[in-house]
Protein backbone atom coordinates (compact mmCIF):
# COMPACT_ATOMS: atom_id res chain seq x y z
CA UNK A 1 0.00 0.00 0.00
CA UNK A 2 1.44 3.37 -1.01
CA UNK A 3 2.03 5.87 1.81
CA UNK A 4 -0.60 8.56 2.15
CA UNK A 5 0.52 11.88 0.63
CA UNK A 6 1.11 14.66 3.12
CA UNK A 7 -0.74 17.93 2.78
CA UNK A 8 1.24 20.99 1.75
CA UNK A 9 0.14 24.38 3.01
CA UNK A 10 -0.69 26.98 0.34
CA UNK A 11 2.06 29.27 1.68
CA UNK A 12 4.77 26.61 1.42
CA UNK A 13 3.61 25.56 -2.03
CA UNK A 14 3.78 29.17 -3.21
CA UNK A 15 7.20 29.74 -1.64
CA UNK A 16 8.50 26.58 -3.30
CA UNK A 17 7.22 27.77 -6.68
CA UNK A 18 9.04 31.07 -6.19
CA UNK A 19 12.30 29.30 -5.38
CA UNK A 20 12.12 27.15 -8.51
CA UNK A 21 11.46 30.18 -10.68
CA UNK A 22 14.18 32.35 -9.09
CA UNK A 23 16.97 29.80 -9.07
CA UNK A 24 16.13 27.71 -12.12
CA UNK A 25 14.48 30.27 -14.42
CA UNK A 26 16.28 33.44 -13.29
CA UNK A 27 12.98 35.11 -12.39
CA UNK A 28 12.76 38.10 -10.07
CA UNK A 29 11.50 37.08 -6.64
CA UNK A 30 8.85 39.78 -6.33
CA UNK A 31 7.34 38.99 -9.73
CA UNK A 32 7.45 35.26 -9.10
CA UNK A 33 5.70 35.79 -5.76
CA UNK A 34 2.90 37.82 -7.35
CA UNK A 35 2.21 34.91 -9.67
CA UNK A 36 2.56 32.14 -7.09
CA UNK A 37 0.72 33.81 -4.22
CA UNK A 38 -1.81 35.92 -6.07
CA UNK A 39 -4.79 33.81 -5.02
CA UNK A 40 -3.79 33.40 -1.38
CA UNK A 41 -5.40 35.23 1.52
CA UNK A 42 -3.41 37.93 3.30
CA UNK A 43 -2.06 35.66 6.03
CA UNK A 44 -0.88 32.92 3.67
CA UNK A 45 0.55 35.47 1.25
CA UNK A 46 2.58 37.05 4.04
CA UNK A 47 3.93 33.65 5.11
CA UNK A 48 4.74 32.70 1.53
CA UNK A 49 6.67 35.93 1.13
CA UNK A 50 8.59 35.41 4.35
CA UNK A 51 9.55 31.85 3.43
CA UNK A 52 10.42 32.61 -0.19
CA UNK A 53 12.32 35.83 0.41
CA UNK A 54 14.15 34.46 3.45
CA UNK A 55 15.22 31.34 1.59
CA UNK A 56 16.46 33.34 -1.39
CA UNK A 57 18.42 35.68 0.87
CA UNK A 58 19.96 32.88 2.94
CA UNK A 59 20.68 30.55 0.00
CA UNK A 60 24.45 30.56 0.39
CA UNK A 61 24.35 29.64 4.08
CA UNK A 62 21.58 27.09 3.51
CA UNK A 63 23.56 25.41 0.76
CA UNK A 64 26.54 25.17 3.09
CA UNK A 65 24.38 23.48 5.73
CA UNK A 66 22.83 21.09 3.19
CA UNK A 67 26.25 20.07 1.90
CA UNK A 68 27.74 19.62 5.35
CA UNK A 69 24.88 17.68 6.86
CA UNK A 70 23.49 16.06 3.71
CA UNK A 71 26.91 15.22 2.26
CA UNK A 72 25.84 16.00 -1.29
CA UNK A 73 26.86 18.90 -3.55
CA UNK A 74 23.86 21.18 -3.95
CA UNK A 75 24.53 22.01 -7.60
CA UNK A 76 24.27 18.31 -8.48
CA UNK A 77 20.78 17.90 -7.06
CA UNK A 78 17.64 17.87 -9.19
CA UNK A 79 16.09 21.39 -9.14
CA UNK A 80 12.92 20.33 -7.28
CA UNK A 81 15.03 18.60 -4.61
CA UNK A 82 17.32 21.60 -4.32
CA UNK A 83 14.37 23.97 -3.85
CA UNK A 84 12.63 21.72 -1.31
CA UNK A 85 15.80 21.25 0.75
CA UNK A 86 16.50 24.98 0.79
CA UNK A 87 12.93 25.75 1.84
CA UNK A 88 12.98 23.13 4.58
CA UNK A 89 16.42 24.16 5.79
CA UNK A 90 15.38 27.82 6.03
CA UNK A 91 12.41 26.96 8.21
CA UNK A 92 14.49 24.69 10.44
CA UNK A 93 17.35 27.14 10.77
CA UNK A 94 15.78 30.58 10.82
CA UNK A 95 12.03 30.54 11.50
CA UNK A 96 10.88 30.31 15.10
CA UNK A 97 7.66 28.50 15.84
CA UNK A 98 7.64 26.21 12.79
CA UNK A 99 6.93 22.61 13.71
CA UNK A 100 9.78 20.32 12.73
CA UNK A 101 7.45 17.72 11.23
CA UNK A 102 5.75 20.34 9.04
CA UNK A 103 9.02 21.69 7.67
CA UNK A 104 10.29 18.19 6.94
CA UNK A 105 7.17 16.40 5.76
CA UNK A 106 5.82 19.14 3.54
CA UNK A 107 9.21 19.67 1.89
CA UNK A 108 9.37 15.94 1.19
CA UNK A 109 5.87 16.05 -0.26
CA UNK A 110 6.89 18.86 -2.62
CA UNK A 111 9.52 16.55 -4.10
CA UNK A 112 6.96 13.77 -4.47
CA UNK A 113 4.54 16.13 -6.21
CA UNK A 114 7.32 17.09 -8.62
CA UNK A 115 7.34 13.48 -9.79
CA UNK A 116 10.66 12.55 -8.21
CA UNK A 117 9.62 9.57 -6.12
CA UNK A 118 13.16 8.20 -6.39
CA UNK A 119 14.44 11.25 -4.47
CA UNK A 120 11.87 11.20 -1.67
CA UNK A 121 13.87 8.99 0.73
CA UNK A 122 17.03 11.04 0.17
CA UNK A 123 15.19 14.33 0.75
CA UNK A 124 13.62 12.98 3.92
CA UNK A 125 16.97 11.76 5.27
CA UNK A 126 18.75 15.06 4.59
CA UNK A 127 15.97 17.12 6.14
CA UNK A 128 16.03 15.00 9.28
CA UNK A 129 19.77 15.54 9.56
CA UNK A 130 19.18 19.25 9.10
CA UNK A 131 16.50 19.24 11.76
CA UNK A 132 18.95 17.68 14.20
CA UNK A 133 22.00 19.73 13.34
CA UNK A 134 21.38 22.99 11.52
CA UNK A 135 20.98 25.11 14.64
CA UNK A 136 24.38 24.18 16.03
CA UNK A 137 26.01 24.43 12.61
CA UNK A 138 24.75 27.98 12.03
CA UNK A 139 25.68 29.11 15.53
CA UNK A 140 29.23 27.82 15.09
CA UNK A 141 29.93 29.67 11.84
CA UNK A 142 32.60 32.32 12.50
CA UNK A 143 32.42 35.94 11.33
CA UNK A 144 35.87 37.27 12.09
CA UNK A 145 36.82 38.00 8.49
CA UNK A 146 34.91 39.33 5.49
CA UNK A 147 34.90 35.89 3.86
CA UNK A 148 33.62 34.19 7.02
CA UNK A 149 30.88 36.78 7.48
CA UNK A 150 29.80 36.40 3.85
CA UNK A 151 29.17 32.71 4.44
CA UNK A 152 27.53 33.14 7.83
CA UNK A 153 25.17 35.91 6.70
CA UNK A 154 24.76 34.74 3.10
CA UNK A 155 26.29 37.41 0.90
CA UNK A 156 28.66 37.21 -2.06
CA UNK A 157 32.25 37.70 -0.98
CA UNK A 158 32.62 40.97 -2.89
CA UNK A 159 29.79 42.64 -0.98
CA UNK A 160 31.27 41.64 2.37
CA UNK A 161 34.69 42.87 1.26
CA UNK A 162 33.22 46.19 0.12
CA UNK A 163 31.53 46.83 3.45
CA UNK A 164 34.57 45.68 5.42
CA UNK A 165 36.60 48.25 3.47
CA UNK A 166 34.10 51.10 3.67
CA UNK A 167 32.63 50.64 7.15
CA UNK A 168 35.02 48.48 9.14
CA UNK A 169 34.27 45.05 10.55
CA UNK A 170 31.81 45.97 13.30
CA UNK A 171 29.57 48.18 11.19
CA UNK A 172 29.78 45.81 8.23
CA UNK A 173 28.42 43.02 10.41
CA UNK A 174 25.63 45.25 11.71
CA UNK A 175 24.69 46.16 8.15
CA UNK A 176 24.72 42.52 7.06
CA UNK A 177 22.39 41.56 9.87
CA UNK A 178 20.05 44.49 9.21
CA UNK A 179 19.71 43.70 5.51
CA UNK A 180 18.70 40.12 6.28
CA UNK A 181 15.61 41.40 8.11
CA UNK A 182 12.47 42.74 6.41
CA UNK A 183 12.58 46.46 5.73
CA UNK A 184 10.08 48.47 7.80
CA UNK A 185 7.19 49.73 5.62
CA UNK A 186 7.11 53.46 4.97
CA UNK A 187 4.94 55.68 2.81
CA UNK A 188 4.78 59.27 1.62
CA UNK A 189 1.55 60.89 2.74
CA UNK A 190 0.14 63.18 0.06
CA UNK A 191 -3.21 64.01 1.62
CA UNK A 192 -5.69 62.83 4.22
CA UNK A 193 -4.90 60.78 7.30
CA UNK A 194 -3.46 57.30 7.81
CA UNK A 195 -2.69 54.96 10.67
CA UNK A 196 1.00 55.17 11.44
CA UNK A 197 3.70 57.36 12.88
CA UNK A 198 5.36 60.33 11.16
CA UNK A 199 9.10 60.07 10.75
CA UNK A 200 11.01 62.23 13.19
CA UNK A 201 13.45 63.55 10.58
CA UNK A 202 11.90 63.54 7.10
CA UNK A 203 8.69 65.58 6.64
CA UNK A 204 5.91 63.72 4.87
CA UNK A 205 7.35 60.27 5.57
CA UNK A 206 5.26 57.90 7.68
CA UNK A 207 6.05 54.54 9.24
CA UNK A 208 3.16 52.08 8.90
CA UNK A 209 2.45 48.48 9.84
CA UNK A 210 0.99 47.73 6.43
CA UNK A 211 0.31 49.46 3.13
CA UNK A 212 -3.30 50.70 2.99
CA UNK A 213 -4.38 49.48 -0.45
CA UNK A 214 -7.37 51.82 -0.61
CA UNK A 215 -5.23 54.85 0.20
CA UNK A 216 -2.69 53.72 -2.39
CA UNK A 217 -5.34 53.27 -5.08
CA UNK A 218 -6.74 56.73 -4.32
CA UNK A 219 -3.29 58.33 -4.57
CA UNK A 220 -3.30 59.45 -0.93
CA UNK A 221 -0.09 57.58 -0.16
CA UNK A 222 2.90 56.28 -2.07
CA UNK A 223 5.04 53.40 -0.76
CA UNK A 224 8.51 54.92 -0.52
CA UNK A 225 11.37 54.50 1.93
CA UNK A 226 12.28 57.38 4.20
CA UNK A 227 15.70 57.57 2.53
CA UNK A 228 14.15 57.83 -0.93
CA UNK A 229 11.91 60.66 0.27
CA UNK A 230 14.96 62.37 1.71
CA UNK A 231 16.49 62.46 -1.79
CA UNK A 232 13.42 64.23 -3.19
CA UNK A 233 13.58 66.84 -0.45
CA UNK A 234 17.30 67.41 -0.99
CA UNK A 235 16.61 68.42 -4.60
CA UNK A 236 14.78 71.42 -3.17
CA UNK A 237 12.77 72.23 -6.30
CA UNK A 238 10.41 75.22 -5.94
CA UNK A 239 7.53 76.66 -7.92
CA UNK A 240 8.70 78.54 -11.00
CA UNK A 241 11.78 76.33 -11.45
CA UNK A 242 12.50 73.67 -14.05
CA UNK A 243 13.92 70.35 -12.86
CA UNK A 244 15.33 67.48 -14.91
CA UNK A 245 14.90 64.04 -13.38
CA UNK A 246 17.07 61.44 -15.12
CA UNK A 247 16.24 57.73 -14.59
CA UNK A 248 12.90 58.82 -13.17
CA UNK A 249 10.81 55.62 -13.03
CA UNK A 250 8.85 54.53 -11.09
CA UNK A 251 8.28 58.19 -10.19
CA UNK A 252 8.36 58.44 -6.42
CA UNK A 253 10.93 61.22 -6.40
CA UNK A 254 9.77 62.97 -9.60
CA UNK A 255 6.29 63.41 -8.15
CA UNK A 256 7.75 65.08 -5.03
CA UNK A 257 9.29 67.92 -7.00
CA UNK A 258 7.63 71.34 -7.24
CA UNK A 259 7.62 73.41 -10.41
CA UNK A 260 7.98 72.05 -13.93
CA UNK A 261 9.51 68.56 -13.97
CA UNK A 262 10.90 66.74 -16.99
CA UNK A 263 11.11 63.06 -16.09
CA UNK A 264 13.35 60.98 -18.36
CA UNK A 265 13.17 57.20 -18.59
CA UNK A 266 14.92 55.01 -21.17
CA UNK A 267 12.64 51.98 -20.86
CA UNK A 268 9.24 52.39 -22.50
CA UNK A 269 7.46 50.00 -20.13
CA UNK A 270 8.88 51.80 -17.11
CA UNK A 271 7.99 55.13 -18.69
CA UNK A 272 4.37 53.97 -18.84
CA UNK A 273 4.66 53.01 -15.17
CA UNK A 274 6.02 56.49 -14.47
CA UNK A 275 3.10 58.06 -16.34
CA UNK A 276 0.66 56.02 -14.25
CA UNK A 277 2.39 57.10 -11.04
CA UNK A 278 2.14 60.78 -12.00
CA UNK A 279 -1.54 60.36 -12.88
CA UNK A 280 -2.33 58.48 -9.67
CA UNK A 281 -0.60 61.08 -7.50
CA UNK A 282 -1.96 64.09 -9.36
CA UNK A 283 1.46 65.34 -10.47
CA UNK A 284 0.20 67.33 -13.45
CA UNK A 285 3.45 69.25 -13.95
CA UNK A 286 5.52 66.12 -14.62
CA UNK A 287 6.34 65.76 -18.33
CA UNK A 288 7.63 62.32 -19.34
CA UNK A 289 10.29 61.85 -22.00
CA UNK A 290 11.43 58.44 -23.22
CA UNK A 291 15.16 58.82 -23.81
CA UNK A 292 18.59 57.63 -22.74
CA UNK A 293 19.85 59.88 -19.97
CA UNK A 294 23.30 59.81 -21.58
CA UNK A 295 21.97 61.15 -24.90
CA UNK A 296 19.23 63.61 -24.02
CA UNK A 297 17.23 65.44 -26.71
CA UNK A 298 18.78 68.81 -27.61
CA UNK A 299 15.76 70.81 -26.43
CA UNK A 300 16.20 69.59 -22.85
CA UNK A 301 18.48 72.31 -21.55
CA UNK A 302 18.65 75.30 -19.21
CA UNK A 303 17.27 73.52 -16.15
CA UNK A 304 17.53 75.06 -12.70
CA UNK A 305 18.04 71.68 -11.07
CA UNK A 306 18.68 68.07 -11.97
CA UNK A 307 18.28 64.79 -10.15
CA UNK A 308 20.38 61.81 -11.17
CA UNK A 309 19.07 58.87 -9.14
CA UNK A 310 21.32 56.48 -11.00
CA UNK A 311 21.12 52.72 -11.54
CA UNK A 312 23.45 51.02 -9.08
CA UNK A 313 24.29 47.80 -7.28
CA UNK A 314 21.37 48.37 -4.89
CA UNK A 315 23.32 47.29 -1.82
CA UNK A 316 21.22 49.59 0.35
CA UNK A 317 17.95 47.80 -0.47
CA UNK A 318 18.95 44.13 -0.35
CA UNK A 319 16.30 43.39 2.28
CA UNK A 320 13.56 44.63 -0.07
CA UNK A 321 14.83 42.75 -3.13
CA UNK A 322 15.94 39.33 -1.87
CA UNK A 323 17.50 38.06 -5.10
CA UNK A 324 19.42 41.27 -5.80
CA UNK A 325 22.48 40.24 -3.78
CA UNK A 326 23.02 37.39 -6.24
CA UNK A 327 22.66 39.71 -9.28
CA UNK A 328 24.16 42.99 -8.09
CA UNK A 329 27.09 44.68 -9.78
CA UNK A 330 28.59 48.16 -9.37
CA UNK A 331 27.96 50.59 -12.25
CA UNK A 332 30.35 53.52 -11.75
CA UNK A 333 30.97 54.03 -15.47
CA UNK A 334 27.28 54.41 -16.28
CA UNK A 335 26.71 56.59 -13.23
CA UNK A 336 29.47 59.01 -14.23
CA UNK A 337 28.13 59.24 -17.79
CA UNK A 338 24.64 60.05 -16.53
CA UNK A 339 25.90 62.68 -14.12
CA UNK A 340 27.99 64.46 -16.71
CA UNK A 341 25.20 64.36 -19.29
CA UNK A 342 22.70 65.85 -16.82
CA UNK A 343 25.15 68.54 -15.68
CA UNK A 344 25.44 69.78 -19.28
CA UNK A 345 21.70 70.53 -19.24
CA UNK A 346 21.72 72.60 -16.04
CA UNK A 347 22.19 76.37 -16.21
CA UNK A 348 25.32 77.88 -14.62
CA UNK A 349 24.75 78.23 -10.89
CA UNK A 350 22.12 75.51 -10.90
CA UNK A 351 22.20 72.40 -8.69
CA UNK A 352 22.52 68.71 -9.44
CA UNK A 353 21.64 66.03 -6.89
CA UNK A 354 23.28 62.64 -7.36
CA UNK A 355 21.90 59.68 -5.43
CA UNK A 356 22.28 55.90 -5.44
CA UNK A 357 20.52 53.32 -3.24
CA UNK A 358 23.74 51.62 -2.25
CA UNK A 359 26.45 51.50 0.39
CA UNK A 360 29.56 51.37 -1.78
CA UNK A 361 32.18 54.09 -2.07
CA UNK A 362 33.00 53.03 -5.64
CA UNK A 363 29.52 54.11 -6.76
CA UNK A 364 29.08 57.11 -4.51
CA UNK A 365 31.87 59.45 -3.43
CA UNK A 366 34.30 58.07 -6.03
CA UNK A 367 31.85 58.88 -8.84
CA UNK A 368 31.27 62.39 -7.50
CA UNK A 369 35.02 62.95 -7.22
CA UNK A 370 35.52 61.78 -10.81
CA UNK A 371 32.81 64.10 -12.12
CA UNK A 372 34.83 67.24 -11.36
CA UNK A 373 31.66 69.06 -10.25
CA UNK A 374 31.73 71.43 -7.31
CA UNK A 375 30.31 69.97 -4.11
CA UNK A 376 27.72 72.00 -2.18
CA UNK A 377 29.09 71.80 1.38
CA UNK A 378 25.85 73.04 2.97
CA UNK A 379 23.97 69.81 2.36
CA UNK A 380 25.02 68.06 5.54
CA UNK A 381 24.33 71.21 7.52
CA UNK A 382 20.71 70.92 6.45
CA UNK A 383 20.54 67.20 7.28
CA UNK A 384 23.18 66.60 9.98
CA UNK A 385 21.51 63.39 11.20
CA UNK A 386 22.38 61.74 7.88
CA UNK A 387 25.90 63.10 7.51
CA UNK A 388 28.27 60.70 5.73
CA UNK A 389 30.57 59.06 8.30
CA UNK A 390 33.76 59.66 6.27
CA UNK A 391 32.87 62.44 3.86
CA UNK A 392 30.89 65.04 5.83
CA UNK A 393 29.95 67.01 2.71
CA UNK A 394 27.68 64.14 1.64
CA UNK A 395 24.77 62.18 3.13
CA UNK A 396 24.64 58.42 3.67
CA UNK A 397 21.67 56.67 5.22
CA UNK A 398 22.44 53.29 6.74
CA UNK A 399 19.82 50.61 7.47
CA UNK A 400 21.38 49.58 10.77
CA UNK A 401 21.64 53.19 11.94
CA UNK A 402 18.64 55.00 10.48
CA UNK A 403 16.16 52.16 10.05
CA UNK A 404 15.62 52.86 6.36
CA UNK A 405 17.21 52.01 3.01
CA UNK A 406 20.88 52.78 2.39
CA UNK A 407 21.20 55.85 0.14
CA UNK A 408 24.15 58.05 -0.78
CA UNK A 409 23.25 61.67 -1.63
CA UNK A 410 25.40 64.52 -2.94
CA UNK A 411 24.39 68.01 -4.04
CA UNK A 412 26.61 69.63 -6.63
CA UNK A 413 26.85 73.10 -8.16
CA UNK A 414 27.11 73.48 -11.91
CA UNK A 415 29.45 76.29 -13.02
Amino acid sequence: MAPRAAAVSPARAAAYAVLVRVFEEDAYADRALRTAAGSLDERDRALAQRLAYGTVQRARTLDHAIEKLGRRRVHRLDPPVRAALRLGAYQLGYVDGVARYAAVNESVELVRRAGLERAVAFTNAVLRRLADGIGALLAALPETTAAQSALKHSYPDWIAQTWWRDLGADEALELMRALNEPGPPAVRLLRGEIDGMPDANVPGAWHVDRIDEAAFTDGRIWPQSVASQLVGLVVGATEGERTLDVCAAPGGKATMLAGEVTAVEVNEARARELEETARRLGAADVRIVVADGRALPAELTGFDRALVDAPCSGLGVLNRRPDLRWRAEPLPGLQLELMRAAAERVRPGGALVYSVCTVNADESEAVVDASGLEVDPTLAEEWPQFRHPRRPEFLQTLPHVHGTAGFFVARLIVR
